[in-house]
């Protein structure tokens, strides 16, 4: 596993920490037009990701790339995560990744 540019773990929260930095979330689509996609974190807040997504998408979609403002990413990587999603537990995973316990993530 390359570990020299790792992707943090981030929901809409903490993304604003993050800008300029490579990050890692998952978003419910709401919309997509293109090579922008409209979704929803998983603490319920909107996200913009930018980039060329697969075609089709499903309902969640894991995305790494760069944050490039407090309120979107400039997305490397996608990958369609299926149409259901426990997006509790992943905002408990980014929760842990951003507290405490980062040093375990990173």
């Amino acid at each position: 596993m390359d570990t020299s540019n790792p992707a943090v773990f981030v929901n809409a929260e903490f993304l604003k920490e993050h800008v300029g930095r490579r990050v890692r979330t998952v978003v419910q689509v709401m919309q997509s037009d293109g090579d922008t996609v409209i979704g929803k974190s998983t603490d319920e807040k909107q996200l913009v990701v930018k980039g060329y997504p697969p075609n089709p998408l499903s309902t969640f979609v894991e995305v790494i790339g760069i944050a490039d403002t407090t309120q979107s990413i400039q997305a490397e990587t996608w990958t369609n995560f299926g149409d259901t999603l426990d997006i509790t537990s992943y905002d408990k995973v980014c929760r842990l990744a951003n507290g405490d316990h980062k040093h375990l993530f990173i």
